[in-house]
């Protein structure tokens, strides 16, 4: 039987290892999703078949299980996936320390034998990193949701004090290693990486969430790698190396994509700093209405529409879906622009627009789409604040100068739906609102375009 869920393992490690190269373009993403749920349910089933379980608890968690997941998975708004996500790291990280935990208790008996050298310390690593991911996933699930504040919580010495929490965590694990006997600074140490958590996230402002939420991801699978280790589960460690090496590498992107570094996320309050150096200024604005933006649309030869997370807020994919056809069937050439770090969380935008199943050829990412700005006719942005923002490029005192952006002030025409003139998460003005060509169109985005819908027909005698 030993030998048949190896076996098993294989197969399941190359289906995840396959999900993850699928997954890397809308394509063949579908494929890459059914690739990975088959993956974990092989490894699923073998690890059960493989080992003697009180079937009586695996089954009634099961079920639970079950009975959360399916009506979360059908009745979950796409403006919500982010924190289901971080909810989903936080799950996944509890899991991971709470095994850890179990483990080091149980052993204890036998503790010179068992938790000794390289296993306690994976022990070790897997509970900090499981614990702290764990309330550092709730901290960041309360930004997005906005039961906490999306600005940045700081107070004085404060990366200097969470150093030093962790450093205290880290010693303390280290004596656990040396001395796994000492039981009773196992809760200390757990304790100090809950609180150390919520400290590392707190001071993040909402702008940093979509690289957050992959770094959450990352430590998640690193704690579950570790978690493999303590239990001699070669698929463990396959699958939490994968997920914590892709978590990273994903981070790396999304650093890259708004020119900040790890350490200046993880540590530079962003938000705050932002709000309180960018002020809105009162300047004067071009506003028009659906009618006025229908007859620039009916004209256009090319049009490029950049979502937001404004786009998610008002729920407009299938509005702005219905626009891609109206539009097209007039001979309009329709590219949406997505930015990398757009909406709330690493893909966001792609996952709503596939939602509305906007054809794949027709999504282009921000390098290959921004030579096209200049030949465009109108450029529609639908919610999109700082990732559209020149001052990235013309402004060396801006807080996100030298941040990638999306060339949309390089259009002919530009219209940006947007319910007000508030800023974006960076909380500062965006020049290109006040730029000659920009056309504000005021309002919820579903509500504009669906305005816009009812012109368009008149006009192309639909």
């Amino acid at each position: 039987m030993g030998s048949a869920v190896n076996y098993i393992y294989i197969l399941s490690g190359a289906l995840f290892v396959l999900s993850l190269k699928w997954m890397n373009t809308p394509a063949t993403a579908r494929r890459g999703v059914f690739a990975g749920e088959l993956g974990m349910l092989m490894a699923v089933g073998g690890t059960l078949v493989g080992h003697h379980n009180n079937w009586e608890w695996i089954l009634a968690a099961f079920f639970i299980g079950t009975a959360v997941g399916i009506p979360i998975a059908y009745i979950m708004p796409m403006t919500a996936v982010p924190q289901r996500t971080a909810m989903s790291h936080a799950c996944g990280a509890l899991a991971a320390a709470l095994v850890g935990t179990a483990e080091f208790y149980q052993r204890q008996p036998n503790a010179d034998t068992e938790l000794h050298g390289f296993v306690m310390v994976a022990l070790i690593v897997e509970t900090l990193l499981g614990f702290l991911t764990f309330t550092g996933s709730l901290m960041a699930m309360g930004k997005l949701q906005e039961v906490l504040p999306s600005r940045p919580i700081t107070y004085r010495n404060q990366n200097l004090i969470n150093f030093a929490l962790f450093a205290i965590a880290l010693g303390l694990g280290i004596r656990l290693i040396l001395v796994p006997t000492d039981t009773f600074l196992f809760p200390i140490f757990a304790g100090l990486a809950l609180v150390f958590g919520v400290l590392l996230i707190i001071p993040i402002g909402g702008a940093d969430m979509p690289t957050v939420i992959a770094l959450l991801n990352s430590y998640a699978g690193l704690s579950a790698c570790a978690m493999g280790f303590a239990l001699d589960n070669q698929l463990l460690v396959i699958a939490g190396a994968l997920d914590g090496s892709s978590g990273l590498i994903l981070s790396i992107i999304m650093c890259k994509a708004m020119n900040r570094s790890f350490t200046n996320v993880l540590f530079g309050a962003f938000g705050q700093l932002q709000a309180a150096k960018g002020k809105t200024e009162q300047r004067p604005v071009r506003s028009a209405s659906a009618e006025e933006a229908a007859s620039i649309l009916e004209a256009a030869s090319s049009v490029i529409i950049v979502p937001g997370y404004g786009l998610a807020v008002a729920q407009a994919q299938h509005k702005i879906r219905e626009l891609f056809d109206t539009l097209t069937r007039r001979g309009v050439d329709v590219k949406f622009a997505i930015h990398p770090v757009a909406g709330r969380m690493p893909g966001h935008m792609n996952v709503l627009l596939a939602e509305a199943d906007i054809p794949y050829d027709r999504l282009f990412e921000m390098d290959d789409i921004n030579s096209e700005f200049a030949q465009c006719d109108v450029a529609l942005v639908i919610g999109a604040n700082d990732v559209t923002n020149p001052a990235a490029r013309n402004d060396k005192s801006s807080p996100i100068y030298g941040m990638p952006i999306l060339d949309v002030d390089k259009a002919r025409t530009v219209m940006v739906i947007k319910r007000s003139m508030s800023p974006g998460f960076a909380g500062i003005d965006n020049d290109l609102y006040y730029m000659n060509r920009t056309l504000m169109l005021f309002g919820d985005a579903k509500a504009f375009v669906s305005e816009i819908l009812k012109e368009l027909p008149v006009r192309v005698g639909a």
